[in-house]
């Protein structure tokens, strides 16, 4: 039977979540460091406040507290059951680390203490800063035995990948989206069609079923999301990024959905239930950004938690005089019709602002769907419509005029508004690390429809995949090989590789240096796995 790339993906969600938060040998930190009852931690961390999102393996009937110098800080529990706790602290001085522990309210501790450092005052002037970018992290593992005939990569593997990344002692880390796979409308179509009745043992052992109908918080839905969340973000990440802050991006597949427009389903922008499972998504497993304070202009559609100011969708990485990073999700407010966009005017209004206001040395934009490449899907800045040599990408139908189903002109609009701006910067190289796609590549575009970018050509880098198993690439899951949309002028730096690894980006006074690692070919033992320089190049501007 020939099954389509998103049935095939599902068919062993239900596997991971059967095993719940236990514990094994494989999950605990390499560095002997002890998380007592921690599942799993994620920071992020902006010049003057902490947010920390944690989980436990049993629920906590009191509020834990985190504790740090003369700092007492009570958690706010964001489940029903009180595994999922948030710990945010405001007004505290730039650029300073702090030893942090979680305690029990009675004072014993419940792990071991860990540093966390909050990042430099925006007149600082730091000397160097190191970054690592990855994408599509998420996944759940197929019940066979590791080898070629996978859709992700086992659990093992990407936590050994992600102590490589930690191996390099990067500053911060930017994670652009699809940390988790479980399309909802996939799954109803495994449901119903069981695939010979396989998929229909896998699916027994779930602990429940997604109800539009009802609410996330305190149903069983959120029992559902907590066993697709535990099993492809607290098992994989655990607790070894503790002192190291993470950047979210969510993109399509967190909202529990694909970018698919027919004309029976248009999915984005998300409705009110796909919303509300993104939404607690973040909410128990990965810190919101932090808000900026002091900018000339912050992210629109900012919420006040815990005294400290965070933005859900976009946001502001911001270290010193030496660099900005501008984080963006193209999906979960999309605009069709009048006025469209990946993201809203709102958004891009302040990502022009920001770009134009050079108050850095360095600047990067980190969208979750990138720019110089297409894959021929319905959602991207493009309106390439490209030919599969496999099955039928179910995402891409053609009009009536022979273009893509519901593509809209403004996505294109304002790519080439981003891109006038980033290209017209005075001091800085245009710099664009992205997501989405499972691959490495770098790009120069020297000319996007009518503008000619030749004298600050942007640098487009797809990032490279974590979780991508062999049957999970583009081109052999869909049959379609990304490629050069026709109205770009392209010089490629590193061809499109779909291989798993990630990118390390280096900023030195005015120099930066950027650097794709890849991992090898194929399935390779965790304690195996070497990463091997795709590319280096140098992007410092006279």
């Amino acid at each position: 039977m020939k099954l389509q790339r998103r049935d095939l993906l599902k068919l062993g969600l239900a596997v991971p979540a059967l095993a719940g938060p236990g514990c094994s040998s494989e999950d605990r930190p390499r560095d002997g460091w002890d998380p007592g009852e921690l599942h799993h931690l994620l920071p992020t961390a902006s010049h003057t406040a902490f947010n920390l999102k944690a989980s436990f393996r049993h629920p906590q009937d009191t509020a834990p507290v985190l504790r740090f110098g003369r700092r007492e800080v009570v958690g706010t529990r964001q489940d029903s059951d009180g595994r999922f706790w948030a710990f945010r602290a405001g007004g505290l001085e730039p650029g300073t680390r702090h030893a942090l522990q979680l305690r029990h309210p009675a004072g014993h501790p419940l792990c071991d203490p860990w540093p966390l450092a909050t990042l430099p005052a925006p007149d600082a002037r730091p000397g160097r800063l190191r970054i690592v970018s990855f994408t599509c992290a998420g996944g759940p593992e197929l019940p066979i035995p590791p080898s070629w005939f996978h859709a992700f990569k086992p659990a093992i593997y990407r936590r050994r990948l992600f102590d490589r990344m930690l191996e390099r002692a990067p500053d911060l880390v930017i994670a652009n989206g699809d940390h988790v796979y479980y399309d909802l409308p996939a799954m109803a179509k495994v449901r119903e069609n069981p695939l010979g009745g396989l998929a229909a043992d896998l699916l027994d052992g779930f602990p429940g079923d997604f109800d539009a109908a009802l609410p996330v918080p305190g149903t069983r839905n959120e029992r559902a999301l907590i066993g697709v969340g535990d099993a492809q973000i607290a098992r994989i990440y655990g607790t070894r990024f503790r002192s190291t802050p993470v950047f979210f991006i969510t993109d399509d597949h967190d909202y529990f959905d694909n970018d698919d427009a027919t004309p029976e389903r248009v999915t984005f922008p998300p409705d009110v239930f796909h919303r509300a499972l993104r939404d607690a998504l973040q909410r128990l497993y990965f810190p919101e950004f932090i808000a900026p304070v002091d900018s000339p202009r912050d992210p629109p559609g900012q919420v006040e938690a815990d005294g400290v100011r965070l933005s859900t969708h976009f946001g502001e990485m911001r270290y010193g005089t030496l660099f900005s990073g501008l984080l963006y999700d193209c999906s979960g407010q999309l605009g069709l019709g009048r006025g469209a966009g990946l993201v809203p005017p709102g958004a891009e209004a302040w990502l022009v602002d920001r770009t134009q206001h050079e108050d850095t040395a360095h600047l990067v934009h980190a969208p979750s769907h990138p720019m110089g490449w297409t894959a021929g899907k319905w959602r991207e800045w493009y309106p390439d419509l490209l030919e599969s040599t496999g099955s039928i990408v179910e995402a891409v139908r053609s009009d009536a005029d022979g273009g893509k189903y519901m593509w809209q002109e403004g996505w294109w609009q304002q790519h080439q508004r981003l891109l006038a701006a980033l290209c017209s910067q005075r001091h800085r190289r245009a710099l664009v690390v992205s997501g989405d796609l499972h691959a490495l590549g770098v790009a120069r575009i020297e000319r996007s429809g009518g503008l000619d970018l030749g004298r600050n050509p942007l640098h487009s880098v797809l990032s490279g995949a974590v979780g991508t198993g062999q049957i999970g690439w583009p081109s052999r899951a869909r049959g379609v090989d990304p490629r050069t949309p026709e109205a770009l002028g392209v010089t490629t730096l590193l061809a499109l590789e779909e291989r798993n690894g990630f990118t390390v980006l280096d900023f030195e006074g005015p120099r930066c240096t950027v650097r794709c690692l890849r991992c090898p070919d194929g399935y390779v033992a965790p304690e195996r796995l070497v990463l091997a320089t795709a590319l280096r190049f140098d992007l410092t501007r006279a």
